[in-house]
């Protein structure tokens, strides 16, 4: 994505997706502060053990500073809190809905007030920033519209349905959108009435530290929210297995979320929403638009350094516009402007961490040993930081590794199909079905392929293209349970039956 800039009355600042030094940001508002504690119960609190980890600049290599790390000990504080925080009774249970309502409103402008402070880059303000604001709205709008039923059961009773918070929810995020993902979790768990113990990643724990210190200044009540930094084994693996923790809701990799699945399911039998990997197809219809699918395409894998679930990352060209396609793909991708995130011009960043970086080189290594056609790029792109080349793979086969497991780096593989059954039935020989896409003038195709993909959003003409209103999920290994809209809400709800015998007057 390209590196943007927001401006204040005072100066101009611009950040990488992830974290950036703290001295390059802004001053916080007043009435709140950066901390680098565990935010448990509204207080900043040192790990019990007193570890912390670095933070590392990913474009330097450097570290900005060093976090509290959570374990078992803090998610156990932190469990209490909420669990104390749910009791019946208390202030937050007790609240009008309206007045959660107006909590996540109030949050919402906080972080749009602090803009600058949270350095997002131009696209994220433009379309990521703006989906940010529109799920904690969204969903602070929904807090006093969630209705149950009456329900005419036969006999002479009045029965009626309540949708009630579950309890605690423990919520894992990952790295890769980090203020975005805060806010798809915060939201429908706050507005539904639960409290949350949330563990960021190790990777990118500043901005929602920083958003935990604007949920105490717009006045969440005590132990609704709690932030944790940790690491996935230690307070990732805690929270999973807690038996004070009612609801689990994952965001990561598809190897994590099996760990989730089964350390959850071994305590408390809570209930487990997991949005996991994918391996998406985007289809390219002889009769697309050839500029705009280029483009769109490009987009779809390319955008957040390839970090992305549901990137466009198994690009399926049917044979006739192969070659264009080829050529016109390498093109941009070789324009594409990869370097230091707070130059203007700059439309890649560096990967998240060394341990990313490796892992997508593998992955490059393995497409050129396996005999996929290396177009352009794939190497290092910088003397320090974790920079990659923009990649293009052509001549890929199915079964090629770079065509079956999830990369995750800015690496296109480019596929060729015959005809529309054909890649259909490719398209869906996947163990995930996160996302697809499709590009073409027929409406016809376009139906064909979005009915035959087992997916959990498919695409025309476009790509990453969200609305708070619109569900988000995956098919298979790519999840369980949807995020957004409606059905997002749906799964931090308990339903109540509730039966009452009607006195009948004696004859």
């Amino acid at each position: 994505c390209s590196w943007g800039r927001v401006t204040d009355d005072d100066r101009l600042h611009c950040t990488i997706l992830c974290e950036s030094p703290l001295s390059a940001l802004p001053e916080p508002n007043q009435s709140s502060s950066v901390s680098l504690q565990l935010f448990i119960n509204n207080e900043w609190q040192d790990a019990i053990s007193k570890r912390s980890f670095p933070t590392i600049n990913p474009a330097t290599g450097e570290v900005i500073c060093q976090v509290a790390e959570a374990d078992k000990a803090d998610v156990d504080k932190a469990v209490k809190a909420a669990r104390e925080a749910f009791r019946f009774g208390s202030p937050w249970r007790r609240m009008d809905a309206s007045d959660r309502g107006l909590l996540l409103s109030r949050l919402a402008d906080a972080i749009e007030r602090d803009t600058a402070y949270l350095a997002v880059t131009l696209l994220s303000l433009v379309s990521w920033y703006l989906l940010n604001m529109e799920c904690s709205e969204y969903c602070a709008g929904w807090a006093d519209k969630w209705e149950g039923k009456t329900i005419p059961i036969d006999g002479d009773f009045f029965c009626y349905t309540r949708h009630e918070p579950i309890g605690v929810c423990g919520q894992i995020i990952p790295w890769n959108f980090p203020l975005l993902m805060q806010a798809w979790k915060l939201g429908p768990a706050l507005a539904t009435g639960n409290t949350v113990v949330m563990k960021v990643a190790e990777q990118t724990p500043l901005t929602a530290l920083y958003v935990a210190s604007l949920i105490k200044e717009v006045g969440f009540p005590p132990g609704v929210v709690n932030i944790l930094p940790g690491m996935g084994p230690s307070a990732g693996s805690a929270i999973a297995s807690h038996m004070d923790v009612d609801k689990v809701a994952f965001t990561g990799s598809t190897e994590v979320g099996h760990l989730i699945q089964q350390a959850s399911g071994s305590s408390n039998l809570k209930k487990v929403t997991l949005e996991l990997g994918g391996k998406s197809p985007n289809i390219i219809m002889s009769d697309a638009n050839m500029a705009e699918a280029v483009e769109q395409s490009h987009f779809a894998l390319f955008f957040n350094q390839g970090q992305c679930c549901c990137a466009g990352s198994r690009t399926y060209v049917q044979d006739t516009i192969y070659d264009e396609f080829m050529e016109r793909s390498v093109e941009r991708a070789k324009s594409r402007v990869v370097g230091d995130p707070f130059n203007m011009k700059t439309e890649q960043g560096p990967q998240v961490d060394e341990e990313q970086f490796k892992k997508i080189l593998g992955y490059i290594s393995s497409g050129k040993r396996e005999g996929a056609k290396l177009m352009c790029g794939g190497g290092v792109a910088a003397d320090r930081g974790y920079f990659i080349q923009p990649t293009i793979f052509g001549d890929v086969q199915d079964g090629m590794t770079i065509a079956r497991e999830e990369i995750f780096g800015p690496v296109m593989q480019i596929l060729k199909f015959k005809t529309l059954e054909e890649v259909v039935e490719r398209a869906n020989d996947t163990k995930y079905g996160l996302a697809a896409a499709v590009f073409t003038k027929d409406i016809d195709k376009a139906h064909y392929i979005s009915s035959g993909i087992r997916a959990g959003t498919v695409w025309i003409n476009c790509y990453n293209v969200f609305g708070a209103q619109a569900p988000f999920g995956g098919y298979k290994y790519s999840g369980n349970g949807r995020e957004l809209g409606e059905y997002g809400l749906d799964n931090y709800t308990e339903v109540k039956t509730v039966t009452i015998k009607v006195p009948q007057k004696n004859s």
